[in-house]
């Protein structure tokens, strides 16, 4: 195996191709009118792709609009995308946050609907790890 991604349905793929290249520096692999595939700038094996949804190469039952996904993205630090995020003026889901589990994050929403979880891990909380049968 060499890479691994989603081609998201999409009828937002300009949109979705800014949301991505914008806030996290991807670079554009291949684009053409109905299809967008997008990498990151620090591994071309991290990948995103973005197909319009009516296109005939998606078989027709599978034309819907994406739901129920949530794409994370794990990072070395967060609060630089966060402020890019705000500077976007992006739709702040949940605010920059540390959780107990061992991330710090912060949710915003892409151009389709799909929930983008931007994560840094850091160290769970002892009474997490505890309660979970983490350490003794």
């Amino acid at each position: 195996m060499k890479s691994l991604f989603p081609d998201i349905c999409s009828d937002a793929l300009q949109e979705s191709k800014d949301f991505y290249v914008s806030l996290l520096g991807f670079s554009i692999v291949f684009e053409i009118d109905w299809y967008i595939q997008l990498q990151s700038p620090h591994d071309e094996n991290l990948q995103i792709a973005f197909v319009k949804r009516d296109h005939p190469s998606v078989p027709e039952r599978f034309r819907h609009t994406p739901q129920g996904v949530v794409v994370t993205v794990e990072l070395e630090q967060i609060e630089p995308y966060y402020k890019k995020a705000q500077e976007l003026g992006l739709d702040i889901i949940q605010e920059l946050r540390d959780e107990v589990w061992g991330q710090r994050h912060f949710m915003t929403v892409d151009p389709n609907g799909l929930l983008v979880d931007m994560v840094q891990m850091i160290s769970p909380t002892p009474e997490f790890m505890k309660e979970y049968g983490l350490i003794q």
